[in-house]
């Protein structure tokens, strides 16, 4: 993988392709076939009644054929060659859509036959998993459709190879096929289903809400309430590409669409080229953390944890807006130390007009929430905003008409499909982890390598996820490492919580009778408080299998639940790394291109402005930032807060004025006493007022070193 433009900027220019505008008729034809298929897509998500599986081999059908036909195979230049390509590429679309069809016409002849294969059972299942492949490496590249061959060839060939806990005897190519393809596992299993109902019906609304005009509102919200402080233009990176990437649930996209705005007036006021890249590229990265949309990653999360889509959003706000204030903090910093400039907008409209002009573009998104907690499914919930973005249109200058409502049909359904692809080939290797119990396996080789330490588990996740994001997309890398390290993590903190409860000696007596049955001598030992190591023995003896029986005894099943989606969130936050860490870094590299700045030294700022990514999921883990009472959420997130910020000035050496090194050095402690899990509040209201005293001493080094700079 390379840094050539990303999957989501591919598919907003697939039509634009050199090779495509030798037949202009083309993208006439692929305009119409988008609105088919969004009109289908609601109608399945609605009023449909058609199966599952109908339906997902539909979406593939539906969505190959798209991708055929917009995402060029190879480039020529001469129209013999141009004709040549175009005709190869019907035919794959169309082979994709006879694949569905088939499928539906003769799933009952299949099982009639007690599942064994007919000669076209077999053209069609290889049929079908050529295509996704190959529609993969269009829209991803190269990893994608090589990991699926080597997880596919691993189920049926080299696996019974393999000695030791990852040997697997293998099944027949014939059971592989059916697992993949005909049987509504694999391509059209679980994660098909997230992509043509969840993912879809946001990314359709997204769709319509940037057609609609809210984009422009958004950025011009963001100059009138951030524009007119020092350091404005970072702030409207930030707060812009918070709100774009709250329904747009694309990094790269998200990079794109703000910071040809934002980038060029960061610069004007006086910031450093590659930070205005860093920054865009890191608040963007921030807004697939941000709810509703989080890119996939809060419907899959959903699916996988079995909680509920409200409750994922309502808990990853908190966090997300943490992290963007993390990246304000180095904006102020370095506005600070460049003396950065507001940005000239008295001759803009002001805020209250703004808001006056544009408030109906919010109703979408109070109808949205408002349709989540009435109870309604987030299908029906999105299908609801979406003709409300319309309605609401009707409020303002410029009202959505019969075309501009087909033009946004079109265009969520053409953003849709490196996802939908995307999403349907990494189902096949979510069916190869399902089918070995590799994921088992690997969960356990993770605990044994971390050695029962939650902290080292961290760091092999963050390694592996980092390592996966350089092949994968962000969504693709969540789902691969979500199903493989998920349940070590969730073990681990499960044990944590448990070893808590064992040190203050409050064990429920259900869970004591457990520890009775594997150690009938503990019993004294229960009946009262004891050390961390007395607590970690006694655990040890209790066998694995028992584990989960003990968790469900002695922890509240609210309490399992929050440890689940905790875990989770873990993995999607560190997943998102590789948006900004070099040496792939995709949104790094979008926002360098539009700062001309190298690409590489654009990748390690985003990365270091970024780093929030590595510290909030912590508090994931240690802290009740996720599952705990609104007080203790509060308590977390306000110390929190200002732990990130002395952390972040012993970074840059400055705060208000630039700090002496041994004040630089004290920020670490300061602000590692804050978001230290050791419950006293007493030490972080310690580290609290240091932290204050250090900030107050600055603000007044840099009144006397140099004069204020006015925001009039």
């Amino acid at each position: 993988m390379n840094a050539t433009p990303s999957p989501e900027v591919r598919d907003e220019a697939a039509s634009e392709a050199p090779e495509r505008l030798a037949h202009p008729w083309l993208g006439r034809v692929l305009f119409a076939l988008a609105i088919v298929v969004a009109l289908s897509h609601l109608y399945f998500n609605t009023l449909g009644t058609l199966s599952e599986v109908w339906v997902s081999a539909l979406h593939f059908g539906m969505f190959g054929l798209l991708c055929a036909l917009s995402v060029p195979m190879l480039k020529t230049r001469s129209a013999s060659g141009s004709r040549l390509v175009l005709v190869i590429d019907i035919l794959l679309g169309l082979a994709a859509l006879g694949c569905a069809f088939y499928l539906i016409g003769f799933e009952d002849a299949l099982y009639a036959r007690g599942m064994r294969f007919s000669t076209a059972d077999w053209v069609v299942s290889i049929t079908a998993l050529a295509l996704v492949l190959e529609f993969a490496r269009r829209t991803t590249g190269w990893f994608i459709p090589l990991l699926c061959l080597v997880a596919l060839t691993y189920v049926a060939w080299w696996g019974r190879y393999v000695s030791g806990v990852f040997g697997f005897p293998g099944l027949n190519w014939e059971t592989v096929l059916y697992r993949s393809y005909l049987g509504g596992n694999g391509m059209l299993g679980s994660i098909a289903r997230i992509s043509w109902s969840y993912v879809f019906m946001f990314i359709l609304f997204g769709a319509f809400l940037v057609r609609s005009g809210a984009g422009d509102f958004i950025i011009e919200l963001a100059r009138c309430a951030a524009g007119r402080f020092i350091g404005g233009p970072g702030f409207v990176a930030v707060f812009s590409s918070g709100l774009m990437g709250s329904v747009s649930g694309s990094s790269v996209a998200n990079t794109v669409s703000t910071g040809v705005i934002t980038i060029p007036l960061m610069r004007k006021a006086g910031f450093p080229a590659r930070f205005a890249a860093g920054v865009e590229a890191a608040a963007s990265t921030g807004g697939q953390l941000m709810p509703p949309v989080m890119g996939a990653g809060a419907f899959i999360m959903a699916s996988y944890t079995q909680v509920s889509y409200l409750t994922i959003i309502g808990v990853a706000a908190l966090p997300a807006l943490l992290y963007f204030l993390s990246v304000a903090m180095f904006v102020r910093i370095e506005a600070k130390r460049s003396n950065a400039q507001h940005v000239e907008t008295e001759e803009g409209p002001r805020l209250i007009e703004v808001l006056k002009g544009g408030w109906h573009f919010l109703l979408p998104l109070v109808i949205l929430v408002a349709s989540l907690i009435y109870g309604f499914t987030p299908t029906y919930a999105a299908g609801i905003a979406i003709l409300s973005v319309v309605v609401a249109s009707w409020l303002s200058k410029n009202p959505m008409t019969p075309k501009a409502i087909l033009e946004a049909l079109s265009l969520g359904t053409r953003n849709m499909i490196t996802t939908a692809i995307l999403l349907i080939t990494v189902g096949l290797i979510v069916n190869v982890v399902s089918t070995t119990g590799i994921g088992n396996t690997f969960s356990l080789m993770i605990t044994d390598w971390a050695g029962g330490s939650l902290l080292i588990t961290l760091v092999l996740i963050a390694v592996a996820s980092l390592i996966l994001g350089m092949g994968l997309p962000v969504t693709a890398a969540y789902i691969v490492l979500g199903t493989l390290s998920a349940p070590a993590l969730y073990g681990l903190m499960a044990q944590e919580q448990l070893l808590d409860l064992l040190m203050a000696g409050d064990l429920p007596e259900q869970a004591r009778a457990i520890f009775m049955l594997a150690a009938p001598e503990s019993l004294d030992a229960l009946n009262a408080p004891m050390d961390a190591a007395s607590a970690k023995e006694l655990l040890a003896v209790v066998p694995d299998d028992f584990r989960s029986q003990l968790y469900e005894q002695a922890l509240s099943p609210h309490t399992l639940t929050m440890l689940l989606v905790a875990a989770h969130m873990v993995i999607f936050w560190l997943s998102q790394d590789s948006n900004v860490t070099p040496p792939v870094c995709l949104t790094a590299f979008a926002a360098a291109a539009i700062a001309n700045t190298p690409q590489m030294r654009t990748g390690f700022t985003a990365w270091k402005i970024a780093k929030g990514l590595y510290i909030i999921p912590l508090l994931f883990v240690w802290s009740p930032l996720i599952g705990g009472t609104p007080l203790e959420m509060t308590i977390v997130f306000v110390f929190a807060l200002f732990g990130i910020y002395a952390i972040i000035a012993g970074m840059e050496g400055y705060l208000e004025h630039e700090l002496p090194w041994w004040m630089r050095l004290a920020m670490f402690p300061i602000g590692a006493l804050m978001l230290w899990p050791h419950g006293e509040l007493a030490l972080d209201a310690l580290g609290l007022m240091l932290f204050l005293g250090t900030l107050l001493w600055s603000s007044r080094a840099g009144r006397t070193a140099t004069p204020a700079v006015t925001t009039s």
